[in-house]
């Protein structure tokens, strides 16, 4: 019989006891194992999560915090370090600061190394860290000798941007170690940021600040994975693991839903100009929730039957899925794995997509929902017009949808695929890979 890990879920002598009779061994601070004889030695293993968040919380945000009460809920002890760019909005100095201190931040690496003295975690697992954490919180883990995952939740690793988009159109220009290309065209819109967001980037690069201290990179999809390993970073240390999604109990029949449903920020790279030009063709009722402080820039283009809902709490969303006939996520740049498509399979809706990035490891075309030509109002319309018109069809991926969400998606799959990655994290270090 294989051996299996029991990590942190039971405690003390009963743990040991529970775990020794499955035919387990106890994973235990460090990667010891505990010994018949070492009574109460086990413990729960103690997450430093570290994240930068956005000024928009959007997907990273969620799933950030969905991985904290994840492990909490599992017994486990979560230390948090946290910044916010909500702290540079409007302020200058802010920025200036943020411009040297994204590079390699002392005042964030300090605090890192202060935190990890004062709680002592097994390993840190990373998610956003730029501009106000910076590269130098993985420094400090590595100091420390702590095995470390980082969550690649975008393309920071290699587009100073992390979007791999310039002016509406894929780009890979800043890829084998040119940077400069973000400066040069200046892809943030400004030059100051722009020359700061590439000398970021090109320093970690040279420096090897990210790849001499990350001992695991989790990656959400399989192109995510491809691509990372195209750029030149070790195959063997990309584990992918498919983002979780809450399961509800109960689904509505989306055969009867009254709307399209969109839901996520209200900006270019999310291909929101495609699709109201493709409701428009349609004339299908669309509704949009997210983020609408942009949506001045959609409400002169907005037909008619389109409605933006604005940005609703897990409980209105819940209802704005079950009220839906289908969802689409209609991006125009490599989206990593958007959580929002998860979310509507687990709901029981096909979910029209770009194929794009790793939209297409998510949706099955044909099965789970749709794809489409990215940036193609004319093929988007097509297939909404089709899955509308096709209410068995639309049940049909639905439930399809709906189960690949259980088998894949869910919280106890998305547990056990986690306690994987850090015992595998875990392991290396203690190698000293």
């Amino acid at each position: 019989m294989s051996t299996r890990y029991v990590v942190g879920v039971y405690g003390g002598v009963m743990g040991v006891f529970v775990a020794r009779a499955l035919g387990a061994r106890v994973l235990c601070r460090g990667g010891d194992e505990v010994g018949d004889s070492n009574e109460g030695g086990c413990r729960a293993v103690k997450v430093l999560q570290a994240h930068n968040s956005t000024m928009v919380r959007g997907g990273g945000e969620e799933f950030f915090d969905g991985i904290g009460a994840l492990l909490e809920d599992r017994g486990h002890q979560v230390v948090l370090l946290t910044r916010s760019n909500e702290s540079l909005r409007r302020r200058f100095w802010r920025k200036v600061c943020a411009f040297f201190g994204g590079i390699y931040s002392v005042p964030a690496r300090i605090a890192m190394s202060r935190l990890i003295r004062g709680a002592r975690p097994d390993l840190v697992h990373v998610h956003g860290i730029n501009p106000l954490l910076s590269p130098s919180v993985l420094v400090a883990a590595r100091r420390a000798r702590l095995p470390l995952v980082m969550h690649v939740h975008a393309y920071m690793l290699t587009c100073p941007i992390g979007l791999h988009l310039r002016k509406g159109v894929v780009c890979d220009l800043c890829l084998g170690g040119r940077e400069y290309w973000c400066a040069l065209k200046n892809c943030r819109g400004s030059v100051f940021e722009s020359i700061g967001y590439a000398l970021r980037n090109a320093v970690t690069r040279k420096l090897g600040l990210v790849t001499k201290s990350v001992t695991i990179y989790a990656s959400p999809t399989v192109f995510l994975k491809r691509w990372l390993v195209a750029a030149g970073f070790p195959a063997e240390r990309i584990v992918v693991i498919p983002n979780m999604a809450a399961i509800p109990g109960t689904t509505a029949d989306p055969a009867t839903g009254a709307y399209v449903a969109y839901a996520g920020r209200m900006s270019p790279e999310k291909g929101i100009n495609t699709l109201i030009a493709a409701a428009a063709l349609t004339g299908l009722p669309l509704h949009l929730a997210g983020d609408n402080s942009t949506e001045g820039h959609y409400v002169s283009e907005e037909p008619r039957n389109v409605t933006f809902a604005g940005w609703l709490n897990r409980g209105q969303l819940d209802d704005f899925y079950r009220n839906a006939r289908f969802a689409v996520v209609p991006s125009i740049w490599f989206e990593v794995s958007p959580l929002v498509i998860a979310e509507a399979m687990s709901h029981g809706l096909p979910v029209i997509a770009s194929r794009i990035g790793g939209m297409p490891d998510i949706v099955e075309d044909g099965v789970t929902g749709l794809l489409f030509e990215p940036g193609n109002a004319n093929d988007l319309a097509a297939k909404m017009r089709h899955l509308w018109d096709s209410p068995e069809l639309c049940r049909r991926m639905g439930q399809a949808g709906r189960e690949k969400a259980i088998r894949e998606y869910s919280d106890d799959v998305y547990y056990e695929r986690l306690m994987a990655v850090y015992l595998k994290a875990i392991s290396l270090a203690k190698e000293g890979v």
